[in-house]
């Protein structure tokens, strides 16, 4: 019976051998991400990324003018895909199945380059079935994107160091300027090619961990001379949006706090959506390197030099978050890679299904929601739905609190097609270029005339009423009454209905 196991599995061994190395990574990363694809509801984050790809080329401008630069070139991305493909949930997320199924591809064809065959696959299976592939495969934000192509920049390098021509080159320029431009942050990959190019330099391919035809001392230096050539179109598109994010800072990044140590020892986990799956994925990454000796440079410095760049920046600038670091993911999983292709085939698609059993919990979770924790939802759909089936003509509705991150407004007008009437917008998010709509500064004039109104207030509430702050709150207590009260999982709906005195 033995023997027989160790027959298929080693027949099993030999088909996948025949396939191209990218393929079973891409099957099996598509079979994950599209599962449960809409399951979740578009969560906040995702909630921005609506409402802006929705807005005009102009609005988009604006917007990036104002709060969210960082992010422009992508909404503008998201602007074009929703204009073919419509705003459903599955549509807005289908852009990141397909990054990270090309990443999954592109990780596995660059394993094979700087470790084995081998290598490749079970990086690139590994990769597949982590939970912070599917966490970020199924959102509509610009993570999956910037793993792409940061899996893609690092293979053209690779491809340009090994056999250097001026059309690898600028391919692999493209595909940096296109990761500045998606995700800022992720080019801190950057210091790890740069480091690469440095010794290949100084000490030739080799000590890099680039395996190349013998080339000349001449041919050495222009390398380094093409990679800084290549790197001229990302200063010169990144830099200006980087300079402009920087000034929106204080906006668009208020609710971080700046890193402490102990923020590190959570980064496994983060990134990978599962504690115990990111700290099996660090100890196979740590016996890769340990493996490949010098050839591990150029992952390493992938994993390590961006994690340490944004920390050091992270503790005088509030800047730690960890999914930023997304991106370098796909590396650790190469050195991994590298140390399954160490052992029996068997063993090492064993360890792989591991990784992919201890993370069901948190698959399962994160198609419940996209929140965090996992058990607080916010359940906009729900709320839209008290709304639909009680609403009249002439009603209004009215949110607390208005400028928060949790977009109470956007998700609420997502799932209704015809939502009541905002009654204390001054100034739509659209008109002012901002992620948030103004409101009347006195409440009541713009509240007279009406005669009920749905609040919609965060957090469960007995009394809603009560929770709602400032002169807004007065004006309702003063002029309507709770007719009836529906909590939501993190939400409270309730319907105002005005005084008869009044």
């Amino acid at each position: 019976m033995r023997q027989l196991s160790e027959r298929s599995a080693g027949a099993a061994w030999e088909h996948l051998r025949r396939l191209p190395v990218w393929l079973p990574p891409v099957l099996l990363t598509v079979a994950v991400t599209v599962t449960g694809l809409g399951s979740a509801q578009l969560w906040r984050d995702e909630l921005a990324t609506w409402s802006a790809a929705t807005r005009s080329p102009g609005d988009l401008a604006r917007l990036a003018g104002t709060i969210d630069a960082a992010t422009g070139p992508y909404y503008l991305l998201m602007h074009l895909w929703t204009g073919v493909f419509g705003d459903s949930t599955i549509a807005l997320r289908v852009p990141a199945v397909l990054a990270m199924t090309v990443a999954a591809g592109l990780l596995a064809v660059l394993g094979a380059r700087l470790v084995d065959r081998r290598g490749g696959l079970f990086a690139g299976l590994l990769f597949a079935v982590l939970p912070g592939t599917s966490r970020y495969g199924q959102e509509a934000r610009p993570y999956a994107l910037a793993t792409m192509l940061a899996v893609l920049a690092t293979v053209l390098l690779v491809a340009a160091l090994r056999r250097p021509s001026w059309a690898r080159w600028a391919g692999y320029a493209a595909a940096v300027a296109a990761l500045g431009l998606i995700h800022l942050i992720a080019l801190t990959l950057l210091a790890a090619h740069a480091l690469v190019v440095l010794i290949v330099w100084w000490r030739g391919p080799a000590p890099a961990g680039i395996a190349t035809p013998a080339q000349p001392d001449a041919e050495r230096d222009r390398r380094v001379w093409r990679w800084l050539v290549a790197v001229v179109p990302v200063a010169l598109l990144a830099g200006p949006l980087l300079v402009k994010a920087r000034s929106q800072q204080s906006r668009q990044l208020n609710w971080v706090h700046l890193a402490r140590l102990d923020d590190l020892s959570a980064l496994p986990g983060g990134v990978a959506q599962s504690g115990v799956v990111g700290g099996l994925l660090l100890g196979v990454a740590a016996l890769g390197a340990a493996r490949l000796g010098r050839r591990s440079l150029l992952p390493v410095g992938a994993v390590l030099l961006p994690v340490l760049l944004l920390f050091a920046a992270g503790t005088v600038v509030p800047l730690w978050v960890p999914r930023y670091l997304v991106f370098v993911v796909p590396f650790a999983c190469l050195l991994a890679g590298a140390a399954l292709a160490a052992v029996a085939a068997p063993a090492a698609l064993v360890v792989v299904v591991l990784a992919g059993l201890l993370g069901l919990p948190d698959q399962a979770a994160l198609r419940r929601t996209h929140e965090w924790p996992r058990s607080a939802p916010v359940d906009y759909a729900g709320a839209a739905r008290v709304i639909a089936d009680g609403q009249r003509p002439g009603d209004a509705v009215v949110y607390s609190p208005r400028h928060s991150w949790l977009f109470l407004d956007l998700g609420i007008e997502y799932h209704l097609s015809d939502p009541p009437r905002d009654v204390l917008v001054t100034e739509d998010e659209v008109r002012r270029g901002d992620l948030w709509a103004a409101e009347c500064p006195q409440p009541a004039p713009c509240l007279a005339g009406t005669t009920r109104v749905w609040l919609v207030v965060s957090g469960r509430h007995a009394e809603p009423l009560a929770a709602v702050p400032g002169p807004k709150g007065d004006a309702l207590r003063t002029d309507f009454t709770v007719t009836q009260v529906w909590p939501r999982p993190g939400l409270t709906i309730a319907l105002l209905t005005s005084r008869p005195d009044r």
